[in-house]
């Protein structure tokens, strides 16, 4: 995605979700952040706590954590993944942070063969998607699939496989 093509999603996001944020984190704490994880947050989602706000706003009443949150899960399982989002029923959002377009993925615990899930190919399509009301979660599309869980991430079983000794 291109610069201005994220200044008009970023523009776009901060309209949708209004002034009544916690307010956004520092370049000081970011770089903290990073540092704690071991790695560089992906573009896009730096941007979302540095330009819009520490958390405290997404889909249908669904917040993104603050950064100390995301931070706290440490740097995910597998390396890389950072969970964000809280979903309820155990399942959670998380982040790729090892793919360039940030792929948006659903923890599902509970689908014990296949508990991650492809949510969205990038983070810039997951907020379009929000913000569009075409993501999963609206009704509308849960209704045109069937209520069918998102398919297995094709990149899990490679990237757990790489990580094992």
């Amino acid at each position: 995605m291109t610069t201005t093509a994220e200044d008009a999603l970023i523009d776009r996001l901060r309209q949708h979700v209004g002034p009544a944020l916690p307010p956004p984190v520092t370049a000081e704490q970011l770089a903290a952040a990073e540092a704690a994880l071991g790695l560089p947050l992906p573009p896009l989602f730096a941007r979302l706590y540095r330009e819009v706000g520490d958390g405290g706003y997404g889909p249908d009443g669904y917040p993104l954590w603050p950064l100390n949150q995301v931070v706290a899960g440490g740097p995910g399982h597998p390396y890389g993944v950072l969970e964000f989002l809280d979903w309820g029923c155990g399942m959670t959002g998380a982040v790729d942070c090892l793919t360039p377009d940030a792929p948006v993925l659903l923890i599902a615990p509970d689908e014990e063969h296949e508990p991650l899930r492809a949510d969205s190919p990038s983070l810039a399509r997951w907020l379009a998607d929000w913000l569009d009301g075409r993501a999963w979660w609206e009704e509308e599309v849960m209704a045109e699939q069937g209520g069918e869980l998102l398919p297995p991430w094709p990149a899990a079983a490679a990237r757990i496989a790489a990580q094992l000794p």
